[in-house]
């Protein structure tokens, strides 16, 4: 993981519908929490043309299109197939988030979406992020929460079941395949959501925008494979029965906005 970066990558073209990919998620808690984060996006980014910093983008974006279409995006990943099959970013390097470091103010926003889970060193990551930004740029992270149902599973499970899992659950048949996910998870202790609030804060970072949601699994489990769905949401509500009131450990991800001071 402490790969520098070695090659870069130059697309000519935009492909608008991978911006989308998030949009097609089932409806539910995770895709309504990802519009609102669109919509603080358009009214909080400065007008005319914008510099996005995507840290482990890959192959997907996750911004609105009006925001993605003024923008000039620049992603590191540190797996060659995804930035081999990014086709929205104006550059794509190889390189590690958690070493490669931009000059100071450079970016109004960096996206880490689905990223800081699988990383070591997330203090070394945030630090980079912040100091590529412009005073008042912001971060939108998106990452699951290691003390949910699905967090602790991950956690604790081996990879190989991440895999079956995406293959016969989620039904992604090319699921662990070169440059496809899912991919080794840290969870390094800042994943946890009151933990990268306190270390935000401290680092010239306030937190403008904040929600737990159900992790989208939950839905498409729903949808795809509906029996067991149910023994799955049983075992939560059995779990949440137990458990402080208010709690619901299907809440297995969050988004948040931090933005600099």
């Amino acid at each position: 993981m402490n790969k520098k970066a070695t090659i870069d990558f130059t697309t000519a073209t935009n492909a608008p519908a991978q911006s989308q990919a998030l949009l097609e998620l089932v409806a539910g808690e995770a895709r309504d929490s990802l519009l609102g984060v669109h919509e603080v996006l358009r009214r909080e980014l400065p007008q005319g043309r914008l510099a996005i910093y995507e840290a482990g983008g890959g192959s997907s974006s996750f911004l609105p299109m009006d925001v993605l279409s003024r923008s000039h995006v620049t992603v590191v990943d540190i797996d060659e197939d995804q930035v081999r099959n990014n086709t929205y970013a104006d550059e794509a390097i190889l390189g590690d988030v958690q070493t490669y470091r931009f000059g100071p103010e450079t970016f109004d926003v960096v996206i880490c979406y689905n990223v800081i889970e699988h990383l070591p060193d997330v203090e070394a990551a945030l630090l980079n992020f912040r100091d590529a930004l412009k005073h008042g740029g912001m971060i939108l992270i998106g990452a699951p929460n290691p003390h949910s149902l699905s967090g602790v599973v991950t956690k604790y499970s081996p990879h190989w079941f991440h895999v079956w899992f995406y293959r016969n659950i989620r039904g992604i048949k090319n699921a662990g395949q070169p440059g496809e996910p899912p991919f080794p998870t840290y969870f390094h202790p800042l994943v946890t959501l009151s933990k990268l609030e306190a270390f935000a804060a401290a680092h010239g970072l306030d937190m403008i925008y904040r929600r737990e949601v159900e992790s989208p699994r939950y839905p498409e489990m729903r949808l795809r494979k509906p029996l067991f769905a149910a023994l799955v949401d049983a075992a939560a509500a059995a779990m949440n029965a137990a458990l402080p009131r208010g709690t619901d450990v299907r809440r297995g991800d969050y988004h948040v906005i931090l933005r600099k001071r």
